[in-house]
């Protein structure tokens, strides 16, 4: 197996996923280990939620093993549950996701700027590295999987929405000159979806050039990681 075979498809992403969604069990498992408002664990309980809403629809009751969709979100949400874990036995989780999980309970970082950088990385990182692990399991191109990325973007929508509606401050206690105002604004959702789309593409034409393809990875990891840093930027 070639060096970005390694790094882009995680143990067992050459066989269908099971039966029902088990990743939902798992976020719940680490939803008990972390206390409720710091780093990861803000991320954490904001996705399970969406995806606990979706579940029907991405690995639910009755779903079928060859489901592209629901193979797609259950690929990414897979490289989430792999970055956390590989950082809690003492590895080292992808460059995106370092910044978020030294932040257990940073006073001056909000509990927006912890679930909007943990979904920088798993759009700009995670999303990208399931379109390729998807397209390999199913021996697709990722154009074949335009419309299946689109539903999971749906389920990320929702993610960001929770994101707002949860997390940010009131009007009333949230001016227009607060920093936290600024910073939440000056992200997209919808430009990290794009560039994870072209990421995605990109790395799928380069999988005959081995290192060629590994460093694009890591720069794409990297680049991940400097906006969730940013995005981590105490407002207090």
């Amino acid at each position: 197996m070639t060096q970005i075979e390694q790094s882009a498809v995680p143990a067992g992403a050459g066989d269908p996923p099971p039966g029902g969604f088990p990743v939902i069990e798992r976020m719940r498992e680490w939803r008990s280990r972390w206390s409720a408002g710091g780093g990861v664990a803000v991320f954490n309980a904001v996705y399970l939620d969406a995806v606990e809403r979706v579940a029907p629809d991405l690995g639910g009751a009755g779903f079928d093993d060859r489901e592209a969709a629901a193979l797609l979100g259950v690929r990414c949400a897979e490289r989430y549950l792999s970055a956390v874990e590989t950082a809690a036995a003492g590895g080292r989780p992808p460059r995106c996701w370092r910044p978020l999980l030294p932040y257990r309970r940073h006073p001056g970082v909000r509990p927006p700027q912890f679930a909007l950088s943990g979904l920088q990385a798993h759009v700009g990182h995670d999303l990208v590295l399931a379109v390729v692990d998807t397209c390999r399991t199913l021996g697709c191109d990722p154009p074949d999987l335009e419309g299946e990325f689109e539903r999971v973007g749906d389920l990320l929508a929702l993610l960001e929405e929770r994101v707002h509606d949860d997390l940010m401050p009131g009007p009333d206690a949230l001016g227009i000159a607060d920093p936290l105002t600024h910073l939440v604004s000056s992200w997209s959702l919808e430009r990290a979806r794009e560039a994870a789309w072209s990421a995605a593409r990109t790395l799928w034409r380069l999988r005959d050039f081995p290192s060629l393809a590994e460093e694009f990875r890591q720069r794409t990891d990297a680049g991940a990681g400097l906006v969730g840093r940013l995005l981590l930027t105490p407002c207090r």
